[in-house]
């Protein structure tokens, strides 16, 4: 059996030795041959001369550097085009995701599995942020069409056939937590308490996190897009009883000239519903937008494979 351990990294300089050491640490006597393919996705430190480092070293181990900073979701698809292993293995660089659940994710793997999910703990969290965790995935399992659980994440095992699969797919806007659940292969779920970041600090900004957010609620349904329909029906239903109960009001009272608040309440109201609206189609014009172009997912700038792992779009 060949292993891949696929790591995304960006300006993680001080963390790649130490997650080289441990991943070969915990593969080296449970596969046959193993590969650590890392991707630079357009580190400003020396993420880059570290990685040629240890390419230098071991040649076990791969380096893909990126152009630019495409995003985690362009770096872990370059990352699974270079892949050649049996199996992959997705981590992040930062050892959040501990390299001691390799040996039992290959474990289940030969048991049969395509796919092995871990799912962290959030024993660590504050409150506040298991609060919005919750509410967060308990919204999502109400509008995407597939179902995703909280604390699983990109750290998984993948067989071949999983992997070919995902590669298959080539939309823009990839959501990955989406796409795992979407091209099926389930398979067990490993627990496990997420550690403490060893070095750095972590490169997602709360801006960030909910543009993430919102890419999973758009990116696997239309159901926004329903919901607006069935709002639009309401409100109009209630604008034509509200419009009854003012002509039964004018024929028995007659002509009523107060009523400000009533209208300014209506603009308003349906002021506000129709930006709304406005910007739930636009989420998905814009992705409309995005797909036409078919522009690569990422450029390869350098690797040290035979020849770079280019996007197929």
């Amino acid at each position: 059996m060949k292993l891949s351990v696929v790591v995304p990294c960006f300006n993680e300089e001080d963390v790649v030795p130490q997650l080289y050491d441990e991943v070969a640490r915990e593969t080296d006597h449970v596969v046959d041959e193993w590969e650590l393919i890392l991707v630079d996705d357009g580190s400003s430190d020396d993420t880059l001369a570290q990685c040629r480092k240890l390419a230098e070293s071991d040649e076990r181990v791969v380096y893909v550097s990126l152009t630019r900073n495409f995003g985690k979701e362009s770096a872990l698809l370059a990352g699974l085009a270079a892949s050649t292993g049996d199996a992959v293995i997705l981590m992040d660089a930062d050892l959040q995701h501990p390299p001691q659940l390799i040996p039992e994710l290959v474990r289940m793997y030969r048991a049969g599995h395509d796919q092995v999910v871990t799912q962290r703990t959030r024993a660590g969290d504050p409150p506040l942020k298991r609060l919005v965790s919750r509410g967060y995935y308990g919204v999502v399992k109400r509008l995407m069409d597939v179902r995703i659980e909280d604390g699983t994440g990109d750290f998984r095992l993948l067989s071949r056939r999983a992997v070919t699969a995902l590669l298959s797919m080539p939309e823009a806007n990839r959501f990955s937590k989406g796409l795992f659940s979407w091209i099926g292969f389930d398979g067990p779920t490993v627990h496990y308490v997420d550690a403490s970041r060893t070095a750095g600090q972590s490169k997602w900004s709360m801006r960030q996190l909910l543009d993430y957010g919102v890419d999973g609620v758009v990116a696997f349904n239309v159901k926004p897009l329903r919901m607006l329909v069935y709002t639009g029906l309401t409100v109009l239903g209630l604008s034509l009883v509200y419009i009854a109960v003012i002509i039964v009001g004018v024929i028995v009272h007659g002509i009523d000239a107060p009523g400000y608040v009533t209208m300014m309440t209506a603009v308003l109201g349906l002021g506000g519903l129709q930006l709304v609206g406005l910007g739930v189609l636009g989420e998905y014009v814009g992705r409309i937008y995005l797909e036409v172009k078919r522009r690569p997912h990422y450029l390869v700038r350098d690797t040290n494979l035979g020849a770079p792992p280019q996007s197929d779009r």
